[in-house]
């Protein structure tokens, strides 16, 4: 069955957190109910500052990340770098302990997914992502203050620029690339996943760089 159709022009920002869009996100959904008792398992709303002007955007929930604990990149390995650079960086405050109910905070950013519900092997098809991307370009049009996004690997930067209406190819791929993106800066990451992390590619302080760039940007007086 494929997945349905969303309108782009009425899609709020935020998925329903039972959202039945796509069947087969539905279907392991329901899977996970059952693996993961007592899991959010739905539709992961994007977290953060409403007057944010960095948006950070991945690609989807994982298993047993922000689909158990219902908030983006929270209960996994990619959680704990991303929130500690966030930190250091001055666009997250408190401590993040890996479950929603910790005391972090995000200061003038807002985390997001190109697809909101978690896919079998971390990978959502294709008409996955474009069934969902009415929710990505409307959560990005509902920041009124943003400047600068950073996306975690080149499929959520692909996702970001199909969601701005250009094309894929219109940014530059790979770690550490900057491109302008209709109004605003597009820095891209190698995802920090620990798949990354763990064999060296991705660095703390190559992860952090990119943050300290988005904070160069968005602090220059205009």
């Amino acid at each position: 069955m494929p997945a349905l159709e969303v309108n782009a022009v009425t899609a709020g920002p935020e998925a329903p957190s039972d959202c039945p869009l796509c069947p087969r996100l539905v279907a392991y959904r329901e899977a996970n109910k059952i693996s993961v008792p007592g899991g959010f398992n739905g539709a992961v709303a994007s977290f953060g500052d409403p007057a944010a002007r960095l948006a950070v955007v991945g690609l989807a929930p994982g298993r047993m990340g922000a689909n158990r604990t219902g908030r983006p990149f929270t209960g996994d390995g990619a959680g704990v770098i991303l929130y500690e650079t966030l930190i250091r960086t001055g666009f997250a405050r408190g401590r993040y302990e890996a479950r929603a109910d910790d005391t972090v905070e995000l200061v003038d950013c807002m985390i997001t997914n190109a697809v909101r519900c978690a896919p079998p092997g971390n990978k959502p098809e294709t008409i996955e992502e474009a069934t969902c991307r009415p929710f990505l370009t409307s959560r990005l049009e509902h920041l009124p203050n943003l400047k600068v996004i950073v996306t975690l690997g080149d499929v959520s930067r692909r996702n970001v620029l199909r969601a701005l209406g250009l094309k894929a190819s219109a940014g530059i791929a790979g770690h550490g690339t900057e491109f302008p993106a209709g109004p605003y800066v597009v820095l891209n990451s190698y995802h920090c996943s620990r798949l990354n992390t763990n064999t060296g590619r991705l660095t703390p302080e190559m992860f952090e760089a990119v943050f300290r760039r988005a904070r160069a940007i968005i602090d220059a007086p205009r």
